[in-house]
């Protein structure tokens, strides 16, 4: 008996971990609330890493950029709008002019609703 209830704990276990990797993508168009640089760039990264910041189905993200890879924060003006597709940790957004970028979320919260 201690087997079989062993087993099914087990077993459900391993499908709510796994369960976050069945999700689907999330696309939409959201306002860029802010950028900013993040941290300092040092002789061993390439490029300057940025946090792009914006709010997307209720919640509010934290997306940064590969330090790895160069970005022209001009190309992404806060307030302006932006594509955006969320896979996980992974996002891609892309502004209304075409400039595409890489990121990973760092941070989700849920974005404050209105007392009625």
């Amino acid at each position: 008996m201690h087997t079989r209830t062993g087993s099914a704990i087990l077993a459900l276990t391993v499908l709510c971990a796994t369960f976050p990797a069945f999700a689907a993508k999330v696309k939409g168009t959201a306002n860029l609330k802010d950028l900013q640089p993040a941290g300092m760039k040092d002789k061993d990264q390439k490029h300057q890493a940025y946090d792009l910041f914006f709010d997307a189905g209720g919640k509010s993200y934290t997306c940064r950029t590969d330090s790895d890879k160069s970005m022209d924060a001009t190309h992404f003006v806060v307030g302006s709008s932006l594509k955006y597709e969320l896979d996980g940790n992974k996002g891609k957004l892309e502004s209304m002019e075409g400039k595409k970028v890489e990121c990973k979320i760092v941070r989700v919260e849920m974005t404050p609703t209105s007392p009625r």
